[in-house]
C-alpha cells in the first residue's frame, strides 16, 4: 500500500462519537506520524495532498488538524459542500452550531478573531454593550497593527446589534495633525464661537456635535494637552461641553470616545483623564501573533495585490517566511509594504504572462534576511510549511471574508490615491526613474480599473450594483462629467469612467469630511505632455465645486487627469501596417502571402496594400496612401514598407496632413513583412522599436551574417542597471567562459533605460542573446533567469553560442549552482567563508551522487549545498539543530552513505557534522526519494 492510502485509510476509519468530534477536532500531523512509524515530514506531504484531492479536510488550528470528508459526512448525516476544503473550527460544519453562525459578528471577519485577538474582542464586546451608552475605551498597540481598524469594526459591531443607529456617524480625527496648536486642536474637537481666537471669524461646530449618537476616534490621543485631557473627561463624566470662546458648558452630547496610542499611557495622560476609561485594549504585535495568523495575514495583502493586477500570484514557502521574519518594527503597515514591493518587482517581470511567480531568489536582500530570523525557531519553521506545503498561491477573484488589521473600512473599494501614492514611494525607493513610474502607474492603473470593471460585466444592471458602494447623486454627477469630458477633448470614454470617477469622488468627499490632508505629487511634471487633460481636469474641479459647495484640493487635480488619461474607450492598438510597391498586383501578393501564413496571430486585423501601376502619377498614389493611413491608424501609428522611389522621403508630408506618426522603410520584401506583422501583433512593439528592428533586416537567412564583422555580445536584463544585473552578468560571464575561450562581450542593462540603452548596444555589437528578468523582444533567443538554472540553462546557452560558429570547450559543470550557492552562503555565514567551502560543498554534493547512482536536479543541488554550508557553521559554533523525528523511519543505507561523505569535511577542515545534522540531510535525501 502506498504511503497516501495508508494515511487516507487510517483517517478514514476513525470512529468518533459527534460529541469526540467536536472535542478532538481532528488528527495532527505528529499524532498519524507517530502512529503510523512515518516520517512526520513526509506525512505532511501526504496530507496536503489529501486536501487538495478533497478527501480531507484540513482544520487551521495550533497544531493544524486533519480530519477526513467520508468520516465526519457519516457522523453528522449530512454532505458536505466540495468547496469546503479548510475551515477554523470543525463546529462550523456541525449542522446545529452552523445555524446559530449564520448572523457573523462584524469582528468574525478579523483574522485572528478565534486566536490571538480572541480576549480583545471580548472586551469590545463589552464596551458596546454595557448599558446605557456603552463604556469609552482607549486602543493601544505598535505602529501598524491595527488599532484604526479595530475601532472601526466596534462601530459596525454597535450598528448590528442596533446599539447605534444605521445612520450612526463614526468620526475619526488625529490629535497628531494639531499637536502643536492646542488651540486649533481643541477647537476641532469642541469647536468654537466666532471671536475665540484671531481668525475664528464664524461659529464652528466640532466633532463631538458630529458624532453625536455615534463614535468620535480620536487616534494618537496621548498628543492632546492638558487642557484638551481635562475638557474630554469632563464630557465623558457629564455628557456636557462647550466651545473654544464659550464660559459655560451648556451644550450636551450622547458620544462614546474611543482613544488610540502607540506610546506609554502612563508617561502621556494624565491619570485622572485615564481613570474615566474602564476599557484598555491592547492589539498584540505582529510578532506575538500565531504562524496562522501570520501566513493568513500574508494570504490575505497578497489577495489584495492579485485583484489589482488581476493576475494570479504564487510565492514560495521560503518567499513566506521570509515576509514573515522580514517585519521587524512596523507590524502589519511593513508586512503590506514588503508584499506591495515584492509584487510590483513581480509585475514588472512577469508583465506578458498570465501569473507573477515569486521565488526566494527575487526577493531584495533586506528581505530575504527576514529568513534569517527562523534559524532557532524550528516549530515555526514545521507550522508555517504544514500551512503553506510548498507554495501560497492566490487569485483575482479570491473571495475571502477575512480582512487585515490594516485595512480602512473607511475607504471606498476603488481608491486612486492609494493606487497612485503607494506605488509612488514603493518604485522610488526601488531607484526606479521617473519615466518608467509613470508607465508602470499608467499600467497599473488601466489592469486595477479592467479588474474592477470585470466585476460588473456579468450583471444585467452595473448600475444597480454599483449603487452598493457609491450613493446614486455620485453616479449620476459622474455621468454628466462623462459626457462633459467627452465634448471638452473630442473622444469617447467607456462606462468604467463613471464607476471609477464615483468611486473616487466618494473616497474625495469621505476625506475632505473628516479632515484628512490629501497627498500631492507634481501633477506638470508628472503629466507634462498632457496639457489637454490637465486644463479639462481643472474645469471638472471646479464642477465639483460648484454641485457640492465644497472646495477640492488642487492636488485634486492630478488625480483626476490620470483618469481622463487612462480610461479612454479602449482601442486595439497596434502599429497600422501599410505595403506600397509598383506594379498593378505586387503589393497585393505579398500581402496576401503574410496574411495566409499569420492569420491566426492577426485575426480580424489587416495589413493595406497599395499597388501602384506605372500610369498612376506619385501625387495620386500619395492621396490614396494617406487615406490608408488614416483608416488604418490606431492610434500607435502606421509603418509603410515601400519598394523604392521618391516615397521614400513621404514621411514628413503624411505624418503634417494626418498627425498620425509614420515610419517608412524602402526594399520590402514579403520576410520584411512578416517580421512587420510579427513585431506589431505578437509582441505589441510601439513604431519607434520596429523601424529600428528592421531597418537593417534583410531576409532570415542572412541575418546572423550581415553582423559577422562586429563583437558578439550577450545582454543581460535586470530591474537596474547596477548590483543585481552586475551580479548576473558575472553568473553569465562564468558559464560563457566555461563553454567557449572566444570572446564574447556580457553586457548588463537595467529595465528603466533599457529601450536607449539597447539602441546604442546594436549599433557596436551582434547581440546573440539576451537572458535575465524580462523578454526585450530582440530578434534573438530569450533565457529567462529561472530557465538559466534550471537543469538545461546552461546547455541551452551552449547551443546558441555555438550556433554562431563559436568553438565550444568542454570544461566543468553547474556554473550556474555554483555561483548561485556561494552568493545565498554569503548571505547566511558569519565565521566560514562561502570562496573557501564552495569546492568541498559542491565535491559533497557530487560524492552523494556517485554513491546514491542518481543525478541529482539543479534545485536540489542547490538546496543541499546551502543547508551543508549552514550544517557547518552550526557546528563551529556549537548551534546545531536536534532531529526530533525517529531515527527509525530514515533509510539506514542512505544515512550511513551521508555519513561518509561528510568525511570530506573532515579531512580537510576537521570538522564533523553530529549525527542530527547528518539524520538531516539523510531525510532531506529520503523526502526527494533518493
Amino acid at each position: 500500500m502506498k504511503r497516501i492510502d495508508k494515511i487516507e485509510k487510517y483517517l478514514k476509519e476513525m470512529k468518533w462519537t459527534i460529541d469526540e468530534l467536536r472535542d478532538r477536532q481532528g488528527l495532527s500531523t505528529d499524532e498519524i506520524a507517530r502512529n503510523l512509524h512515518l516520517v512526520r515530514t513526509n506525512v505532511s506531504k501526504e496530507l496536503n495532498e489529501l486536501v487538495r484531492r478533497n478527501k480531507v479536510i484540513k482544520i487551521k488550528k495550533r497544531p493544524v488538524l486533519y480530519i477526513h470528508r467520508d468520516m465526519i459526512e457519516k457522523i453528522l448525516k449530512d454532505k458536505i459542500s466540495e468547496e469546503i476544503i479548510e475551515v477554523d473550527d470543525i463546529k462550523q460544519l456541525i449542522k446545529e452550531e452552523k445555524e446559530q453562525k449564520i448572523e457573523m459578528s462584524p469582528f468574525d471577519c478579523l483574522i485572528g478573531s478565534e486566536t490571538s485577538l480572541k480576549n480583545q474582542i471580548e472586551q469590545a464586546k463589552a464596551a458596546i454593550l454595557y448599558p446605557p451608552n456603552g463604556l469609552h475605551s482607549l486602543i493601544i498597540g505598535q505602529t501598524g497593527v491595527g488599532k484604526t481598524l479595530f475601532a472601526n469594526i466596534m462601530f459596525e459591531y454597535g450598528k448590528k446589534i442596533k446599539r447605534f443607529d444605521d445612520n450612526a456617524p463614526f468620526v475619526a480625527f488625529n490629535c497628531a495633525d494639531y499637536y502643536n496648536n492646542s488651540q486649533l486642536l481643541i477647537s476641532q474637537i469642541f469647536g468654537h464661537v466666532k471671536g475665540a481666537f484671531t481668525g475664528a471669524d464664524t461659529d464652528k461646530d466640532g466633532l463631538v456635535e458630529k458624532a453625536n449618537g455615534g463614535i468620535l476616534f480620536l487616534d494618537e490621543i496621548h498628543r492632546l494637552p492638558p487642557e484638551g485631557q481635562e475638557m474630554i473627561f469632563y464630557f465623558m463624566d457629564t455628557g456636557t461641553y462647550n466651545k473654544l470662546g464659550e464660559t459655560e458648558r451648556k451644550r450636551k452630547a450622547n458620544v462614546l470616545i474611543i482613544g488610540a496610542t502607540n506610546e506609554d499611557i502612563n508617561s502621556h495622560l494624565l491619570k485622572t483623564f485615564m481613570r474615566r476609561i474602564p476599557i484598555i485594549i491592547n492589539i498584540p504585535s505582529f510578532e506575538d501573533r500565531p504562524c496562522s495568523d501570520k501566513v493568513e495575514m500574508v494570504r490575505y495583502l497578497l489577495s489584495k495585490e492579485a485583484r489589482r493586477v488581476n493576475k494570479k500570484i504564487s510565492i514560495t514557502e521560503d518567499v513566506v517566511k521570509a515576509l514573515i521574519g522580514s517585519v521587524t518594527y512596523s507590524n502589519i503597515g511593513q508586512l503590506k509594504s514588503n508584499i506591495q514591493l515584492i509584487c510590483a518587482r513581480g509585475f514588472l517581470n512577469f508583465m506578458n504572462k498570465e501569473s507573477i511567480d515569486i521565488d526566494f531568489k527575487m526577493l531584495p536582500s533586506s528581505i530575504k534576511e527576514g529568513l534569517l530570523n527562523f534559524r532557532n525557531k524550528r516549530k515555526d519553521i514545521e507550522e508555517i510549511s504544514d500551512l503553506v506545503n510548498g507554495k501560497l498561491i492566490v487569485t483575482p477573484n479570491d473571495d475571502r471574508i477575512l480582512i487585515s488589521l490594516n485595512q480602512d473600512l473607511s475607504e471606498p473599494p476603488f481608491n486612486l490615491y492609494k493606487i497612485i501614492e503607494d506605488k509612488i514611494s514603493i518604485l522610488k525607493s526601488e531607484g526606479m526613474d521617473e519615466q518608467s513610474i509613470k508607465e508602470f502607474i499608467a499600467t497599473d492603473i488601466k489592469i486595477h480599473l479592467k479588474g474592477f470593471y470585470k466585476k460588473f460585466e456579468d450583471t444585467k444592471n452595473k448600475k444597480e450594483k454599483l449603487l452598493s458602494v457609491v450613493d446614486e447623486n455620485i453616479l449620476d454627477f459622474a455621468s454628466e462629467i462623462k459626457k462633459f469630458a467627452e465634448n471638452k477633448l473630442k473622444r469617447k470614454y467607456s462606462d468604467r469612467f463613471i464607476y471609477a470617477l464615483g468611486l473616487h469622488l466618494s473616497a474625495l468627499f469621505k476625506r475632505i469630511k473628516n479632515n484628512m490632508v490629501i497627498q500631492s505629487f507634481d501633477v506638470k511634471d508628472f503629466l507634462k505632455y498632457k496639457q489637454e487633460e490637465i486644463e479639462t481636469a481643472f474645469e471638472i474641479k471646479s464642477l465639483i465645486e460648484k454641485k457640492y459647495n465644497i472646495i477640492v484640493p488642487d492636488a485634486e487635480v492630478g488625480y483626476i487627469t490620470i483618469l481622463l488619461v487612462n480610461i479612454e474607450e479602449e482601442k486595439d492598438a497596434h502599429v497600422g501596417i501599410i505595403v506600397a510597391a509598383h506594379g498593378d498586383s505586387t503589393a497585393s501578393s505579398m500581402v496576401n502571402v503574410a496574411t495566409s501564413l499569420l492569420g491566426d496571430l492577426m485575426g480580424e486585423k489587416k495589413v493595406e496594400a497599395v499597388d501602384m501601376p506605372l500610369n498612376i502619377s506619385p501625387n495620386e498614389i500619395l492621396k490614396t496612401i494617406i487615406e490608408k493611413v488614416k483608416k488604418i491608424n490606431s492610434g500607435k501609428g502606421v509603418l509603410l514598407l515601400v519598394d523604392m522611389g521618391s516615397l521614400c522621403n513621404f514621411d514628413t508630408v503624411i505624418t503634417e496632413q494626418t498627425g498620425i506618426k509614420v515610419k517608412i522603410l524602402d526594399m520590402v520584401s514579403t520576410p520584411t513583412l512578416i517580421e512587420a506583422i510579427r513585431k506589431s501583433y505578437a509582441y505589441d512593439l510601439d513604431l519607434d522599436s520596429i523601424y529600428e528592428s528592421l531597418k537593417d533586416f534583410r531576409g532570415y537567412a542572412t541575418e546572423v551574417k550581415n553582423n559577422s564583422n562586429k563583437e558578439k555580445a550577450i545582454i543581460t536584463i535586470c530591474s537596474s542597471g547596477q548590483g543585481t544585473a552586475i551580479k548576473l552578468k558575472e553568473l553569465v560571464n562564468d558559464i560563457v567562459t566555461n563553454i567557449t575561450d572566444e570572446k564574447i562581450n556580457i553586457i548588463p542593462v537595467g529595465i528603466k533605460n533599457m529601450k536607449n540603452d539597447l539602441s546604442e548596444i546594436k549599433d557596436k555589437y551582434n547581440i546573440i542573446a539576451s537572458i535575465g528578468m524580462k523578454d526585450p523582444n530582440l530578434p534573438v533567443p530569450f533565457i529567462s533567469l529561472e530557465r538559466l538554472i534550471e537543469d538545461d540553462g546552461e546547455e541551452l546557452l551552449r547551443k546558441i553560442v555555438s550556433n554562431h560558429s563559436i568553438k565550444i570547450v568542454k570544461k566543468d559543470q553547474d556554473i550556474a549552482v555554483r555561483n548561485l550557492c556561494r552568493d545565498s552562503l554569503n548571505q547566511f555565514l558569519t565565521f566560514l567563508n562561502p570562496d573557501k567551502i564552495i569546492n568541498l560543498l559542491i565535491r559533497f554534493c557530487n560524492r552523494l551522487e556517485i554513491e546514491l547512482n542518481k543525478q541529482f536536479s539543479n534545485t536540489m543541488k542547490i538546496k543541499l549545498i546551502i543547508h551543508t554550508g549552514c550544517a557547518l557553521e552550526r557546528t563551529i559554533i556549537n548551534d546545531s539543530i536536534k532531529y526530533k523525528d525517529s531515527v527509525l523511519n530514515l533509510n539506514k543505507d542512505i544515512i550511513e552513505k551521508v555519513r561518509n561523505c561528510s568525511k570530506i569535511f573532515s579531512d580537510a577542515l576537521n570538522i564533523n557534522l553530529i549525527d542530527d545534522e547528518i539524520y538531516l540531510i539523510a531525510e532531506m535525501l529520503c523526502e526527494q526519494q533518493y
